[in-house]
């Protein structure tokens, strides 16, 4: 089933790649091995789900209802770790190929059992000329927006997705004799706004508890680290347009904490790069995080 799903996948990442980079708008894709998480509808929603197409990958906005699906690994490959795979797209829509399920496909491959995580979103425009607008404004003041503190706490700003994150944890765990997995051998992986809610359950997720944590291409603020901090795997390109040139003080505040941190800073990529073939070294930066993996035990057995 895995096999045929991946083969699927890969296929619409094909024809996706063969697209310009205007959006595109597309009937929902089947999504049958979604599980529906128990948080809820998002609150006051009006804009029903919708997907597109765009830069090579689908993507879904207004997403209202959280939803988990697993790619698990050949059974004599399984290691019993397990990844939280957190797309990003500015909390107004979610990077499904390139952030999610690619990612989550390539870790089933390295034997890690991985759950792409579609969190709630922000609510935008329900007509794409006008979803295209809120966008090109987002990202034009991205720099200037991501270098202004946030003016309430992320366990405010994000409540919302860290409540689908902490469901996506206890549904892994409730179901790891099922998935093999070890309950205490699972992380989570997050991109751009991924990589914030990564980082924003690592901090206020509660019984979250990630035992690994990535951050690609998101914000590399300097935060106090929990005491038990998670070993920490960091991926940005030096011209990332948005977090490029804002310094590296969470690099810092894990060193300071005395917590395991790997960063790579990447000469060129620019923002986004994922599971893109690129000529630029960011490209590799999946070898390395499986290679990270590697190092800390999780593409072993554990006995």
């Amino acid at each position: 089933m895995m096999k045929k799903l991946a083969l699927a996948l890969a296929l619409v990442s094909a024809a996706a790649m063969a697209q310009d980079d205007k959006m595109t708008p597309i009937a929902t894709p089947a999504q049958p091995n979604a599980i529906t998480l128990n948080t809820g509808p998002l609150p006051d929603a009006k804009a029903a789900e919708s997907w597109h197409r765009q830069y090579g990958s689908l993507f879904a906005r207004n997403v209202t209802v959280a939803t988990l699906t697993p790619f698990l690994p050949e059974a004599a490959k399984a290691t019993g770790a397990a990844v939280i795979v957190a797309p990003g797209g500015g909390f107004r829509t979610l990077s499904m190929n390139n952030e999610g399920w690619d990612v989550a496909s390539a870790l089933a491959r390295q034997g890690v059992a991985a759950f792409v995580l579609k969190y709630r979103l922000l609510q935008t425009p329900a007509d794409m000329e006008g979803f295209n607008r809120e966008m090109t404004k987002l990202f034009s003041a991205g720099p200037r927006v991501a270098n202004t503190p946030p003016k309430e706490a992320p366990s405010v700003t994000y409540a919302p997705q860290i409540a689908d994150a902490r469901a996506a944890f206890a549904l892994v765990r409730a179901r790891a004799k099922e998935w093999h997995v070890d309950p205490d051998r699972i992380g989570m992986i997050g991109f751009s706004a991924g990589a914030m809610l990564t980082m924003a359950t690592t901090l206020y997720g509660q019984d979250a508890r990630p035992a690994f944590i990535a951050n690609i291409y998101g914000p590399l603020s300097s935060m106090t680290p929990p005491a038990d901090a998670p070993p920490l795997f960091v991926a940005l390109a030096a011209d990332d347009p948005f977090f490029g040139s804002s310094g590296y003080g969470l690099i810092d505040s894990w060193r300071a904490a005395k917590r395991p941190v790997e960063f790579h800073l990447f000469e060129q990529g620019g923002h986004g790069f994922g599971m893109y073939p690129k000529t630029t070294t960011s490209t590799g930066w999946f070898d390395a995080y499986a290679r990270w993996l590697a190092m800390h035990g999780y593409l072993a057995r554990k006995n």
